[in-house]
């Protein structure tokens, strides 16, 4: 299934400056029986959004209308725990298009990229930073340019570059999932079988 093309984001960001948020608070257990790519982000961290009433909670985040946007800047060790790749469907149907952290979990790295969202790992103290800048004001704009690989504060044009694998980007690039990737070659492959040598 292919998505949106990831280029250069510009954007305001959500700040969640929790550590440790594992695939369970991400998307509950229970949420997990549907097997279409849809409507999870309803259920985006549903125990810190919701009461018990399913009224919402107005001390979390997502709840509050300062802030907005397609990038969520989480704490170190974002998407640890289970494997579910739900918990990535979550943060794109919600409408999120790139996290930001200081460190994530790989399998939730993975996940994300593969439906179409950034995970951009920086430092601690450049993500303080970022934290620090929404804080000031929440109508900060980050700017996140995939081809140079590089985050910016534009409000101070302080920036930082971040690392991604080859393939992974490219795919990002070209809004492809591996299977995309794999029927854009296919001419190439067709090729390849036929005379054993790579166009």
């Amino acid at each position: 299934m292919s998505y949106d093309k990831f280029t250069i984001l510009k954007s305001t960001a959500v700040p969640m400056p929790i550590e440790n948020v594992d695939t369970d608070q991400i998307i509950p257990a229970r949420f997990l029986k549907a097997t279409e790519r849809k409507g999870f982000g309803d259920n985006l961290f549903r125990d810190w959004r919701y009461n018990n009433d399913n009224t919402p909670r107005k001390d979390f985040v997502l709840n509050n209308p300062l802030y907005s946007g397609k990038i969520l800047v989480g704490g170190k060790n974002f998407g640890s725990g289970s494997s579910r790749e739900h918990a990535a469907w979550a943060v794109y149907d919600y409408g999120f298009r790139c996290v930001i952290s200081s460190f994530f979990a790989d399998i939730f790295k993975n996940n994300s990229i593969n439906v179409g969202i950034l995970p951009v790992q920086v430092s601690e103290s450049f993500l303080d930073k970022i934290f620090k800048a929404i804080e000031a004001n929440p109508a900060t704009e980050l700017e996140v340019n995939l081809p140079e690989q590089k985050v910016t504060i534009l409000s101070s044009g302080e920036s930082e570059s971040f690392v991604i694998n080859g393939y992974k980007k490219n795919n990002l690039m070209n809004g492809y999932d591996d299977i995309d990737y794999l029927q854009a070659m296919k001419e190439e492959i067709k090729s390849f079988a036929a005379t054993g040598v790579y166009a």
